[in-house]
């Protein structure tokens, strides 16, 4: 079927634009010219909804001001609306890395809701004397402001998907926790016995490193409310009225039910990226921290008859096309490799951040690339390794005890009795002969029989917190 077009015009000349398209000339040269992820917008549908909330408010704004009448307040509303309902976004065609500091996106807005707008007038589209993507729907705004305020509106709302999923493996741990309380092993410190303690502990340990990220998060969400929104170009709110600025942040928090804020320096907040800079080191130590985790689990798991094998992880697939029966730690392993991206990820935003030049940052679409990227493959990855990892786990509980048996470390509870020097003549001879502490004790008759198996009971050496 053979497709009709329609003509847009800029002051760059003429383009065919596709007749059913709802976005516009800007829109298309910008697809155009950034062919750079082969993805579009529409792969962040929570940044277009956020998008579409900001332009909202602005035309809400614009009415109560004067400047647009009932009929075009409405039906741009009601596009807006229909954007935020999860329509159109296959309409978002640009690149989320792009030059011009993000305008291509606010233009991508601004040509569909102005078209949806006169579709819902019965007007064709393009039609754009009675409402423009630049004279109504971007009135009282600049890409400056809206973009960055958008963004900000967008990663409050991801960092409450990354919390359930933090919430979720932290749950996961805990219930581990309960499940090993009881089930002895031995600690170590550089990779070396130490002294005994529960793998309950051990996982509790785990869950307590996770809900620390889930307060850290919380603070980032605060940092988050403060906008620049009403600051159009630079922050001196050029081609804006005088109470517009006040009322367009009343109505940003009316449309998005948060208690969004105006920035105390417009001028400072333009072209601050701090923020990002600041959310993107949450997010990667909660990366660094969880990476740690699964380190641990593969190393706990490892063997399974040449290493530790203190734990089981569950058998998720065959782990080699050459070695028969082997099964490797794939869980722990992508989530691993989504902490090195995120880490990654922090490199690029941290030198795009500081890339930023006089009163405007121009690298923020790669910023607010990778910030969104970062959240969403994380939340997925903490998802598949408590539902596909965590939650299978079991003990090898007769390694664990059999280890402490062995190990020549849990003379430390001696010391008090001993002292320092003897303790270590004890560990000595027992690393020299390969026998147990617990025999050697017996030989030198240094306590009966039923002393030593209350000081050297393991479970003497565990804190009453049991996990």
């Amino acid at each position: 079927m053979k497709k009709e077009f329609r003509i847009e015009k800029d002051f760059l000349g003429e383009k065919e634009i596709e007749k059913d398209a709802y976005y516009g000339i800007q829109t298309l040269r910008a697809s155009e010219n950034f062919d750079i992820t082969h993805t579009s917008l529409s792969l962040f549908p929570t940044f277009i909804k956020s998008i579409a909330k900001v332009k909202k408010a602005c035309a809400l704004t614009n009415y109560e001001l004067g400047d647009l009448t009932d009929i075009q307040k409405n039906a741009i509303i009601q596009a807006c609306n229909e954007i935020i309902d999860g329509r159109y976004h296959d309409q978002f065609i640009v690149d989320p890395i792009q030059g011009g500091a993000g305008t291509s996106t606010n233009m991508n807005a601004n040509e569909v809701i102005a078209n949806r707008a006169l579709e819902i007038l019965g007007e064709a589209r393009s039609t754009y004397e009675i409402i423009h993507p630049n004279n109504h729907i971007n009135m009282s705004q600049s890409t400056n402001d809206v973009y960055p305020t958008a963004i900000k509106i967008t990663l409050h709302e991801l960092i409450y998907k990354l919390k359930d999923s933090l919430r979720y493996l932290r749950d996961s741990f805990d219930e581990k926790a309960i499940e090993f309380k009881d089930v002895l092993k031995m600690g170590r410190t550089q990779l070396q016995d130490a002294v005994p303690m529960t793998l309950g502990q051990e996982f509790k340990t785990y869950a307590v490193m996770v809900n620390e990220d889930i307060n850290r998060l919380k603070d980032c969400q605060t940092l988050l409310k403060e906008v620049n929104l009403g600051a159009t170009a630079i922050g001196t709110g050029i081609n804006t009225k005088a109470k517009y600025q006040r009322r367009v942040i009343s109505n940003l928090r009316e449309v998005t039910g948060v208690d969004y804020i105006s920035a105390g320096d417009l001028i400072e907040a333009t072209q601050d990226t701090g923020v990002f800079v600041h959310i993107s080191g949450v997010l990667k130590r909660v990366a660094i921290k969880i990476s740690k985790v699964c380190n641990d689990l593969r190393l706990l798991s490892s063997g399974p008859r040449a290493g530790l094998n203190e734990i089981n992880l569950p058998k998720m697939q065959p782990g080699s096309s050459i070695m028969p029966g082997k099964v490797n730690p794939v869980i722990p392993e992508v989530v691993n490799q989504v902490a090195f991206e995120v880490i990654g990820a922090d490199t690029t935003i941290s030198i795009a951040c500081e890339g930023g030049q006089l009163q405007l940052n121009v690298f923020e679409p790669l910023v607010a690339y990778k910030l969104f990227t970062s959240i969403n493959i994380m939340r997925r990855s903490f998802h598949t390794l408590a539902d596909k990892c965590i939650k299978g786990i079991t003990a090898n509980e007769d390694v664990c005890m059999e280890n402490i048996l062995n190990s020549v470390t849990i003379v430390t509870c001696l010391n008090p009795i001993l002292g320092y020097e003897k303790s270590s003549a004890l560990a000595k001879e027992a690393l020299a002969t390969n026998k147990r502490i617990y025999d050697i004790i017996l030989e030198q008759e240094l306590f009966t029989k039923e002393e030593l198996d209350k000081l050297l009971h393991p479970k003497n050496m565990v804190t009453n917190y049991q996990g």
